[in-house]
């Protein structure tokens, strides 16, 4: 834990619900399993509305709250702005701390198109060459299997990368008459099962190949158009009303494409597969071996040697819980799992040290950038019966 002489980091986290909690739980924890160069200190939070974001505030240890973004952005008060909000207000905020000299973290997808993403990775250009840095919240890079997969990648154990399939699967969207949230509009979340979990997963096969994606094809979905309107939104004090609106986003995503180093890949993201809850996989197959791994058992990576004699021959597990594992010498004895929550606080030891080394830290709005032109290609692609597209 940093002490009195330790430079502070004054945070602002905007956004209260879902991810403003992930984020809270992160920089109220991380200083005090790591030991870090600068001292975060949880300033304040925005939300929409006063009263809820008060008592989110005191629940989650934010010193303060606000419900004008604009304001807090522009306080000397004020050193790390956190977005946590839907997509159509990331370009807004970003741009604004950073022009007001902020280090900003931003949630993913970096924007809702790319015209929004190119002013953003813009302005955190502009701002770099003042010492100011940004990064863009792929919190999944931060669990420790998927992390050490990019280690094993990285150092040849499983040779030539020839393929990369990744299925990002969820349910919570099966039941039809499920109310409208704001991710069901494309005004507001920029697109579906696409943006909200395949940007995860085309950062995840890129993050661990260490290749980039140049070209795709895709297809995109929509199982259910029409879902009741959420209470409140009608004057129902917060329950599902007769009245319904119009879904304007992707269910399910289905997309290939192909790496630089040559691997094909293939992506399915979609938030109608019935029985899995937050099933992200990702299976990297080589010419001397394989890696998979699972969020849904995030604690371990399964490993294959295709080196060793036929009849050693299999996957095996690995527990990814030694010291020696990224992150892992901060928590608890080997054996001893860790969770979600985890990769969030990683993601902020992370940020607060390259912050303090001036150094650029990773993913950073250039690669969100890159993501959203993907996503963009697999839309068009759709939208063209399918056909291959570069990515721009």
């Amino acid at each position: 834990m940093a002490n009195s002489t330790t430079p502070r980091l004054r945070v602002a986290l905007i956004g209260s619900g879902f991810m403003g909690a992930a984020h809270s739980q992160a920089w109220r924890v991380a200083p005090r399993f790591f030991d870090l160069p600068l001292a975060p200190e949880m300033s304040i939070l925005v939300g929409h509305d006063s009263a809820r974001t008060t008592a989110a505030a005191e629940k989650f240890g934010w010193a303060n709250s606000s419900t004008d973004w604009r304001r807090v952005v522009e306080s000397p008060d004020v050193d790390l702005v956190d977005i946590c909000t839907p997509g159509d207000t990331h370009r807004d905020i970003a741009v604004a701390a950073l022009a007001a000299g902020k280090h900003v973290l931003c949630e993913k997808p970096l924007a809702n198109t790319v015209p929004e993403a190119e002013e953003m990775a813009a302005a955190a250009t502009v701002a770099a060459a003042a010492g100011i840095r940004s990064m863009v919240g792929f919190s999944y890079r931060r669990v420790p299997a998927f992390t050490f997969a990019r280690q094993l990648v990285a150092e040849g154990k499983v040779g030539t990368v020839r393929q990369v399939r990744v299925q990002y699967l969820q349910d919570w969207l099966v039941d039809e008459n499920g109310p409208m949230t704001w991710r069901l509009d494309k005004s507001r979340a920029g697109s579906g099962s696409l943006g909200d979990i395949g940007a995860h997963a085309i950062d995840m096969a890129e993050f661990i190949t260490g290749s980039r994606i140049e070209s795709t094809n895709g297809l995109l979905h929509t199982f259910v158009t029409e879902r009741p309107l959420l209470g409140e939104s009608v004057g129902l004090s917060g329950i599902a009303s007769d009245e319904r609106g119009v879904v304007t986003v992707d269910d399910v995503a289905l997309f290939t494409s192909r790496l630089s180093n040559g691997a094909l890949a293939s992506f399915e993201a979609t938030r109608y597969a019935t029985g899995r809850k937050n099933a992200f996989r990702v299976e990297i197959s080589g010419s001397r071996g394989a890696i998979a791994v699972d969020l849904e058992r995030m604690n371990e990576l399964e490993y294959y040697d295709a080196t060793l004699p036929h009849d050693l021959l299999g996957f095996r597990r690995v527990y990814v819980t030694e010291p020696e594992h990224p992150y892992m010498s901060a928590w608890w004895p080997t054996g001893h799992a860790i969770g979600y929550e985890h990769s969030f606080t990683h993601q902020a030891r992370d940020l607060v040290v390259a912050i303090a080394d001036g150094e650029q830290p990773r993913p950073s709005f250039d690669d969100g950038l890159h993501v959203q032109r993907v996503l963009a290609a697999v839309e068009q692609s759709s939208d063209a019966g399918g056909d291959w597209l570069q990515v721009e």
